[in-house]
Order: structure tokens, then C-alpha cells, then sequence
């Protein structure tokens, strides 16, 4: 029976994940809601696959996937995000992942997911596929991910999303000067003079 372990801040997800897996003999060998917690917990459990949210609280994201890569070379990491941006996908599976789904797919196609990672097989949900096979052209020109830093990439990635420095700062548990910060920095980066150039940017790179 394979033993996944979730990490994802919504219990909502969690318990849903719960009742998929009991339904198709698949065990739960713990659960975290943060990258901190994740990683002390990922020292005491034996874990067949981690099924990873790409955004929580701290410590998240392409960084938090490195760091589970450092801690622990051969555990099978599977991404579960509402994300379907082929940037952030091509980002997690550099990083370490081994497989990447998004979270408006099918029961079948997570668990087909779950079963080809944990035997150590690699997995992109089709419709992400298709997509990644067609990043060209202007969208793989310039890409953010090519001259930022992990943390500026997600504040970007939120920001472009319509949220303030303060929801920002909330989300990912910074101070609002921290995000200011790395807001600033990146507009610099990326030659940009103000929120409606950010918000452009975020549409031409897809990441909206």
C-alpha cells in the first residue's frame, strides 16, 4: 500500500484527498499545513510519496521542494496545485518534483498520478502537457523565472493576481516591508514602472 503524506494549508483539500485515498487503497502517513512543519515532519515518518501544494504559509513553492530534495534525496515528490501555469509547473519539476497535476483534475487522473510516482515514474497532467509542449514564442522569451529569485517569482505570481502588499504579506507570513521590498526589487528586474505594468507583464507571461 503506498503511503502518501499531504501538504496542503486547506483542510478542506486534505480531508477530500482522505476519503479519495481510502477509496482506492491508498494510506495516510501524516499531514502538514506548512513548509516548517513539513519538513520536521518528513524526518519521523517513513513516506512512499509526498503530494506537495505549490503555495503555503513560509516557506513554500520551488524553494520548499528543494529543501525536501536536500533533506531527502529519493523521496518522490508529486506537486497538487491550483496552478496550471506551465512556468510554474516547468519551475517544480526542475527543482525535484517528479510529477505535477493540477487541482481540477479528475479522481482517476490524480490517483493514475500518485501510483506512477510513488513506483518512480514521472507524471504532468495532460492538459499541462499539451500546454508546456506549446510554451513558445513570446512566452519563453524574457520569462520572469529566468532573472528573479524564488521569493520575488511567487510575490509576482501573487501580486499579478490582483493581491495587495498586505494580503501578500499575510499569505506567505512576511512582514508588508519584506514584500514592498521584493516588489520593488522586481519591478526593477523586470523594467516595470507601475501596478498596470505588472499586471500587463503577468498577462503576456501567462502567469494570470
Amino acid at each position: 500500500m503506498i503511503r502518501v503524506f499531504i501538504a496542503d494549508d486547506h483542510a478542506i483539500v486534505r480531508e477530500g484527498l482522505k476519503q479519495l485515498f481510502t477509496l482506492s487503497g491508498i494510506s495516510m502517513a501524516g499531514e502538514a499545513t506548512n513548509g516548517a512543519q513539513l519538513l520536521e515532519s518528513l524526518r519521523k515518518v517513513q513516506v512512499d510519496l509526498l503530494l506537495l501544494d505549490m503555495t503555503m504559509p513560509g516557506i513554500s513553492g520551488v524553494e520548499l521542494i528543494e529543501r525536501i530534495r536536500a533533506q531527502d534525496p529519493q523521496l518522490p515528490i508529486l506537486v497538487l496545485s491550483m496552478h496550471n501555469e506551465p512556468q510554474i509547473a516547468r519551475r517544480a519539476l526542475i527543482a525535484g518534483a517528479a510529477g505535477y497535476c493540477t487541482k481540477d483534475s479528475d479522481p482517476e487522473v490524480l490517483i493514475e498520478a500518485i501510483r506512477k510516482v510513488a513506483s518512480g515514474g514521472r507524471f504532468i497532467a495532460p492538459s499541462l502537457a499539451e500546454k508546456m509542449a506549446f510554451d513558445t514564442g513570446q512566452h519563453a522569451q524574457y520569462l520572469p523565472r529566468e532573472v528573479l529569485s524564488e521569493r520575488e517569482y511567487t510575490i509576482l505570481h501573487l501580486l499579478v493576481q490582483g493581491k495587495s502588499v498586505n494580503e501578500v504579506a499575510a499569505e506567505l507570513v512576511i512582514s508588508n516591508k519584506t514584500v514592498s521590498t521584493h516588489k520593488a526589487r522586481l519591478m526593477q528586474k523586470l523594467n516595470l514602472q507601475n501596478n498596470a505594468e505588472l499586471i500587463r507583464y503577468g498577462v503576456e507571461h501567462g502567469l494570470v
